[in-house]
Order: C-alpha cells, then sequence, then structure tokens
C-alpha cells in the first residue's frame, strides 16, 4: 500500500537555527499520528513544510506516492491535504454554513472561468450543512463564525477542513484554550473522521489525550526525529523522557 504522507530528508534552517533537521517518515494510510516533542521541537514548522506554507530547504514531500514538494499550498489541498490552524482563523463576518461551502467550493475555484460561469451552489449549501451536522454544529448554520465559542470555531475550522475531501488531515494544536468538556467533544470529532478512513497527523499539547487517542507517535527534539512508534513504547524511551525532562517539561509537558 502506497504511504498517504512520506517525507525524506526535510530541512530548513532560519538563520543559524535548524528548526528541522533532516526529518524522514512514512505515515500509512488511514493511520492516526500523533507528532509531539518538546517546546520549539519544529513540530509545527514542519507540518506547515508539509502544507506548503513553508518551502524547505532541502528534501522531498510525497501525498499518496506523487511528489508535491514544488507544488503550491492549493495544489496539495487538490491532491487530498488539509491544514488546521492552531489559531483559528474563519472568516469571521461569514455565517458558520458559508464558510464551509466556500471551502467546499475548492474545486470551482481551480478555474477562474468555470467558477465566474457557475451560480448554484444548491450542492454545496448541502454538502456543508451535512459536514456541519457531522462535526457537531447543526443549529450554527446561520451564526456569524466570529460569534461562535471557541470549542464550536475549533470544530468550525476541522468542518472546513473536510469541506476539501482530504486524504491526509493535519491538525495543529486543535484542543489548544479548550476546556475539558470542550476538549473531550473535540476529540470524538477528530476520532470520527479518522473513522472514515482520513489519515490524521495530530499535533497537541495534551499529551493524555494524544496518548489516549494516537496509534503512533512520532517525536521531535531539536528538528530531528528521537522517537517513532506505539506511544506507551515510545514514551517510555529514556531519549524521550530525557527530551521533556530536559526541557523543563514533565510528564504531562506540553507537546
Amino acid at each position: 500500500m502506497t504511504p498517504a504522507l512520506q517525507l525524506y530528508n526535510v530541512a530548513i534552517h532560519f538563520g543559524g537555527v535548524k528548526a528541522v533537521d533532516g526529518v524522514s517518515m512514512s505515515v500509512t494510510s488511514g493511520d492516526f499520528v500523533g507528532l509531539i516533542g518538546p517546546n520549539g521541537a519544529g513540530k509545527t514548522t514542519l507540518i506547515r513544510i508539509v502544507a506548503g506554507v513553508l518551502r524547505a530547504d532541502r528534501g522531498t514531500i510525497a501525498l499518496s506516492g506523487t511528489d508535491v514538494t514544488r507544488d503550491s499550498t492549493a495544489s496539495r489541498v487538490r491532491k487530498g491535504l488539509a491544514l488546521t490552524h492552531q489559531t483559528v482563523r474563519p472568516f469571521r463576518e461569514m455565517t458558520a454554513l458559508d464558510n464551509v461551502v466556500l471551502a467546499a467550493g475548492y474545486r470551482r475555484t481551480a478555474n477562474p472561468l468555470s467558477a465566474m460561469l457557475q451560480f448554484d451552489r444548491r450542492a454545496e449549501r448541502e454538502r456543508a450543512a451535512a459536514i456541519l451536522q457531522q462535526v457537531g454544529l447543526e443549529g450554527t448554520e446561520r451564526q456569524l463564525a466570529g460569534a461562535l465559542p471557541l470549542g464550536q470555531m475549533k470544530r468550525l475550522e476541522v468542518a472546513r477542513a473536510l469541506a476539501v475531501d482530504p486524504r491526509v488531515i493535519l491538525l495543529d494544536e486543535p484542543l489548544a484554550g479548550l476546556n475539558h468538556v470542550e476538549a473531550t467533544r473535540q476529540v470524538e470529532v477528530i476520532g470520527a473522521v479518522n473513522a472514515q478512513g482520513i489519515t490524521v497527523v495530530l499535533v497537541e499539547h495534551n499529551l493524555e489525550e494524544v496518548i489516549r487517542n494516537c496509534r503512533r507517535l512520532i517525536v521531535l527534539n531539536n528538528g530531528q526525529v528521537i522517537g517513532d512508534g506505539e506511544p506507551q513504547t515510545v514514551m517510555a524511551d529514556p531519549v524521550v523522557h530525557e527530551a521533556y525532562v530536559g526541557s523543563g517539561a514533565g510528564a504531562h509537558a506540553q507537546a
């Protein structure tokens, strides 16, 4: 089976800082992977490289066996990749439904002429409504996105990502700022997304939830992979433990 996501020797430097330093990894289709590590380990930088937001200094990135190293973010989205951001970024003056409708119309916008000639958005609106229901946001369709509480905004981010039909979804700290009840609901939504066969790569501070829900952990430290495998085994590794303790983090450290 072709991996959903492959990275080979990916690196990026900012001045003299090696933010990501030769990362290679392969993620199986349908897997649920936690990408963790101490603060400053390079996690968010790495997923931004995968998404095409940052351009690596070297290395190769492939989606489902297709090299996308030089592709734009939009091209990667059309090839099955989605990214949610640590800081929620909905169109705040648009309704929740219209936020998802806009994402659901990504195929139309690939061709500007075709987009201008198509005015009927009923299919996108029906699909957007179904996705909102899927993430537990039914009843919010007509509410402005900017008026939603943080927990619902976080789920709206997931809904917008689902609207682009991803095979791989990168989630950057989807539980950040949420209380226990909201975090539990968000984890349930993410688990349901993965249960559909969508590959999930999760960057998250909440190690307890990561260990409980992810089937595999990849640990970064100083821009390099220092652990990869089943969660309990990885967290028992002395090298991983030292990376957290050495950074001033404890057993429930930030990822």
